[in-house]
């Protein structure tokens, strides 16, 4: 971007947001004592921007732009901003209604502002007339499971108390301040300065990884007297967000999706399809098809549909699911009268029966397509358009598909599955999870499984079986009822072969291993489990501790849960397929 005519001595914290063809970047611009936001825009993210002559706020300092955009389409413009006037001084965050990319409704409420030492700035800042100055800035904001959290620095980097923390609340539109999470006394911040090894992490991002399942907490720190950027896994353990960092240590590669692309040999292609890497373009009139094999029954595909071209008359494009010779869902995506058409829902003897519509104006869509047994999701551009469905089977069967020319890029697609417990079928059955064996009882209440082992040891139990894999499991004790109470993992090969690690008190068992868990650890509270299953190895961690290896199955397995004499509740199960398929695909 080019200098503004102004030519103000600092350009701060760019952040950009995307919409329907155009890239916004929101920053900040001023001499340090008196800072705005403003706007630009560019037709690609990588450069190209002009100032749009848009100033969104009108306090005397404002820096730290971030936009979220919740599930129901709202914009919300959070950035920090100074209160003189507060309990402890200093600069804190705000949120603001957004009406259009370049307008804010001017009525920003506080959220997140300083209440704790660790948040001092500056015990007597003299720019400031001497006073104990203290600084929340930095905001970054997702949303699970229906509570917002709101990611922030907070005090100074130059001291060992600098670092991340975060805040939450039900309600964005609520008028009480976010309630936050660290207090840096009994409990720390989630990523902080490590002397002499990390310094002044900070000021953080939140990215899905390439396999769309993992998530990245990338920040800023400083290494010999330069600020460069950061990157490391994060997560969620009940209502707690943990960064697997700071590190200063070599970590492991993000893990790949099964399919990147459209170049993988095992993709089956039907019809007329010019192929690149990254794009698959429909050439031939007639129907067409890209088939992924071996896509399974539970995956994630994330890709973008350009349906520019697309024939005003019968021209189509989109993606099917099959199952016993039959398509329990289709989608479809169409120009007509020069708007954008979605239409979905089953096809019986050809035609698309049971469908649904809806339209828009835009003509480049992302889809996010989630099949997890007969549940799936499909969300159009985020919050433009979300579908539920329920099917009668699990799919065997995916397909891109088009009659006529449009085109596909940005194809991933990640075996395996999430479940958070939280859709409005709530039930054991219609999650897909079984009982293996034993007595016990296991329901979902309150967005939480719940597995009561009290009467007899009980196993569960979803999924294929893989080669290898990742599964991350968070999960506390809700209820011991006997000191011997156990709960665990199994690693299961079929045939009555399994693999034991218990977990009782805050000890970790296994026939190779014996890992005593921080007096810190509260079986009561979540806490994340990973088991990393790779031919002939097993891998333990809890969240950022190395629980142990031992030797694992040479052939398919799936992880069970169990419990005996105890009641679990999980509150996420994550599973995520490693196998490596082909020549051309690697993890």
């Amino acid at each position: 971007m080019e200098k503004l005519a102004s030519d103000p001595p600092h350009y701060w914290a760019p952040e950009v947001t995307y919409s329907d063809g155009k890239f916004y970047l929101y920053y900040s611009a001023g001499n340090e004592a008196l800072m705005e936001i403003r706007v630009a825009v560019s037709d690609r993210p990588d450069g190209g921007f002009v100032d749009s002559g848009k100033r969104l706020t009108h306090e005397e300092f404002a820096i730290d732009a971030h936009v979220f955009t919740d599930t129901d389409g709202s914009l919300h413009f959070f950035y920090a901003t100074d209160f003189l006037e507060h309990t402890h001084i200093g600069t804190g965050v705000v949120v603001d209604k957004m009406i259009d990319w370049f307008t804010l409704a001017g009525d920003p409420r506080p959220v997140t502002r300083a209440k704790f030492d660790w948040q001092v700035y500056d015990p007597a800042r003299v720019e400031k007339g001497g006073v104990r100055w203290h600084t929340v800035e930095g905001p970054f904001v997702i949303k699970r499971k229906g509570v917002y959290y709101q990611m922030f620095s907070g005090g100074n980097w130059q001291n060992t108390s600098y670092g991340v923390g975060f805040a939450t609340t039900g309600d964005i539109e609520s008028e009480t301040e976010w309630k936050q999470f660290s207090d840096g006394v009994g409990t720390l911040p989630i990523l902080r300065t490590i002397p002499n090894q990390v310094i002044g992490p900070g000021h953080n991002s939140v990215i899905a990884g390439p396999n769309n399942r993992e998530l990245f907490c990338v920040y800023h720190e400083w290494i010999q007297g330069e600020r460069v950027l950061a990157v490391d896994r994060m997560d969620f353990a009940g209502s707690r967000i943990f960064v697997l960092g700071a590190t200063n240590t070599p970590q492991p590669l993000p893990y790949l999706p099964y399919y990147c692309g459209f170049e993988d040999p095992a993709i089956v292609l039907q019809g007329g399809w010019e192929i690149s890497e990254k794009i698959a373009t429909s050439k031939l009139p007639g129907e067409s098809e890209l088939i992924f094999p071996n896509a399974g029954g539970h995956f994630l595909a994330v890709f973008d549909v350009e349906i520019a071209r697309l024939s005003e008359t019968d021209g189509t494009c989109g993606f099917s699911l099959a199952a016993g010779g039959e398509t329990p869902f289709e989608l479809q995506l169409s120009i007509e009268h020069g708007r954008t058409c979605i239409r979905w829902g089953s096809r019986i003897n050809g035609e698309l029966s049971d469908s649904f519509y809806a339209s828009t104006d835009i003509a480049l869509l992302n889809l996010r397509l989630d099949v997890n047994g007969r549940n799936i999701t499909v969300d159009v551009n985020g919050s433009l358009l979300q579908i539920e469905s329920l099917l009668p089977s699990a799919p065997s069967r995916f397909a891109l598909t088009a009659s006529s020319e449009a085109t596909f890029s940005g194809f991933a697609l990640t075996r395996g599955f999430e479940d958070l417990f939280n859709r409005p079928r709530e039930s054991v059955e219609g999650y897909g999870w079984e009982v293996i064996r034993g007595g016990g009882s296991c329901e979902i209440r309150d967005r939480e499984f719940i597995v009561d082992g009290r009467a007899g040891a009980i196993s569960i139990a979803k999924g294929p079986f893989y080669e290898e894999y990742e599964i991350a499991v968070n999960i506390r004790v809700s209820e011991n009822g006997a000191a011997e109470a156990v709960c665990g993992f199994e690693i299961d090969c079929g045939q009555g072969e399994r693999l034991k690690v218990n977990i009782s008190g805050r000890t970790i068992r296994s026939e190779a291993f014996v890992f005593e868990l921080p007096e810190s650890f509260d079986p009561a509270n979540y806490h994340q489990f990973r088991l990393i299953v790779r031919k002939g190895t097993v891998k333990m961690q809890m969240e950022g501790l190395e629980v142990g290896t031992f030797a694992g199955p040479d052939g398919p397995s799936r992880t069970n849960i169990f419990c005996e004499k105890s009641v679990i509740a999980l509150d996420m199960v994550r599973l995520t397929d490693l196998t490596i398929d082909s020549a051309s695909r690697s993890v």
